[in-house]
């Protein structure tokens, strides 16, 4: 039973990294951008969450949709301040802009909320179910999270195939040249992109700290590390390879703790990811590009 709980934790843990890393992949497959600000972006959320809910004493589902509306907001800011001048430029200069951004996000959140932490509690309860005879215990949160993980990633995988604006996306993905000259609107499609991601790492932030309740500025900063290097395990730009390389990135990190060091399981993480890029360089799930030269 040891084993099937870590199991399941691991799951839990990894659905996490797979809904952040949903907003990875979406933003980094249409615009081709690398939006390291997207971990502050979950610890936003996680700090409205925790101010509607626990300070002002709304409902937690109002919380959650006050924390999914505040961070769709801050993502199209984001886009439209800090990258969309910079579409033109080199990659590096965007790279440096969006650690800039990162950085300015965390310090927002010390001068407004202080660096003290804050316990979470969770929004769905401390319950937990029973399982095999009262063997094994498995919390309501880590249902929640598992379940919000897979409804997530089918409705994105229906909205972007079957809706107009989700086939603008593919579009864009593919050639925004081309896109454009169809009649697509490339920045009203981006900055849809960057809407649709902030409000899924909205939602990371509200069940990452619900499961491992203490909030502090920098909550964010490693589940984002970790959530973009399951998109890259994945393979960047498919949305199961988001959720297969989250889920499996999970998995080994709760593993690697369990059972072989708790101070080795980022190493294992990221060792696991360098073998995988070596054998197969796009990921699992990811396509090889043949760019024209």
């Amino acid at each position: 039973m040891t084993f099937l709980s870590y199991l399941i934790g691991g799951i839990s843990l990894g659905s996490v990294y797979a809904i952040i890393a949903l907003g990875y992949t979406m933003v980094y497959g249409i615009s081709k951008m690398l939006n390291f600000a997207h971990g502050d972006v979950i610890m936003v959320g996680a700090y409205v969450c925790f101010f509607a809910t626990f300070r002002w004493n709304l409902p937690p589902a109002v919380g959650v949709l006050l924390a999914i509306a505040m961070c769709t907001i801050l993502g199209v800011i984001i886009e439209r301040l800090a990258y969309k001048p910079l579409r033109a430029v080199a990659s590096l200069a965007v790279l440096i802009t969006a650690i800039g951004v990162s950085y300015f996000l965390q310090n927002a959140a010390q001068l407004l909320w202080t660096s003290n932490p804050k316990v979470f509690t969770s929004v769905v309860g401390d319950a937990a179910i029973k399982l095999f005879g009262g063997q094994l215990s498995v919390s309501v949160i880590t249902i929640v999270t598992i379940a919000a993980c897979i409804v997530i990633m089918i409705a994105l995988t229906w909205f972007t195939g079957n809706t107009k604006i989700g086939k603008a996306m593919r579009a864009c993905s593919e050639d925004k040249g081309a896109a454009q000259l169809m009649g697509i609107s490339v920045n009203f499609t981006i900055s849809v992109t960057f809407a649709v991601g902030s409000a899924l790492a909205a939602v990371a932030g509200v069940l990452l700290c619900s499961a491992y309740p203490t909030l502090m500025p920098t909550t964010g900063a490693m589940p984002g590390i970790k959530a973009f290097t399951a998109a890259v395990f994945g393979g960047i730009g498919s949305i199961p390879g988001a959720m297969l390389g989250g889920i499996l990135l999970g998995v080994i990190e709760i593993f690697g703790k369990a059972y072989i060091s708790t101070q080795l399981s980022d190493a294992i993480v990221f060792a696991v990811l360098i073998i995988v890029l070596l054998v197969k360089p796009t990921g699992l799930l990811g396509k090889p590009v043949n760019e024209k030269v």
